[in-house]
Formats: structure tokens, sequence, C-alpha cells
């Protein structure tokens, strides 16, 4: 059984900066494309960002190209998200997701979720 626990979010003011961190366990984490979507309230959930295995190939939802940044540590079994300039419509709960699936693009699938973490940018 796969966890994912995210770690990281609150509340800042536009253009802030913001770190999501989501630890994994239970799965061959170096093996799993890992990937951030997000769901604003009565909005559909969005791919924001996914990284394959090996952290060599990413791939970013426009918008947030040049602001966000995805990153793996193979080592401690962990996904961060950078998130910089932050702009209000960037609220929204962001949930780390894991995968065996090679894809990297808007139609990457997972296998696993995790439960959530709020992330609100005041204007």
């Amino acid at each position: 059984q796969v966890q994912l626990a995210e770690s990281g979010g609150g509340t800042v003011q536009a253009g802030a900066s913001l770190r999501l961190s989501c630890a994994a366990a239970g799965g061959p984490f170096r093996w799993f494309t890992m990937a951030w979507f997000r769901q604003a309230p009565g909005k559909e959930r969005n791919l924001v960002a996914v990284i394959l295995s090996g952290g060599s190939n990413t791939y970013y939802a426009d918008s947030v190209k040049g602001r966000f940044t995805i990153s793996r540590d193979d080592a401690k079994n962990t996904v961060s998200l950078q998130m910089n300039s932050l702009k209000p419509e960037d609220t929204a709960a962001y949930f780390c997701a894991a995968g065996i699936s090679a894809k990297i693009g808007s139609d990457y699938r997972p296998n696993y979720w995790g439960q959530g973490i709020q992330v609100t940018v005041s204007s």
C-alpha cells in the first residue's frame, strides 16, 4: 500500500513563495512517476507538474510554467513543488500523486493519491 503525505501548505500573499513536500512510503519510489495536481473549489482536479523516474524529465502546466519547479529526492522518498510568484488563482487544494505510467504530459494518470493540502494566496 503506497502512502503519500503532503506538507508545507498555508496562506500567503500574492507574490510570495511556498514549498510543498510529499513523503512517500510503501512502494518503489524511485521507479514511480511523481506529480502534483490541484483542485480549486467547484472545479475539476488539474495536473500541475510531473517528474519522471530519475528526475531528468519534467512537465508543467502552462499556468505555472516558469514559476513552479518540481523535484525529487529518491534517497528520501520525497517529491517537492517549489512555488514562486504565487497568484490568487493558484489557490487550491494540492495533491501529491504517484504512478507507474511514464507518460509525461497533460494526460498523465497516477495510481496513488495523497490526501491533499490547502494553499491559499491572498491578493
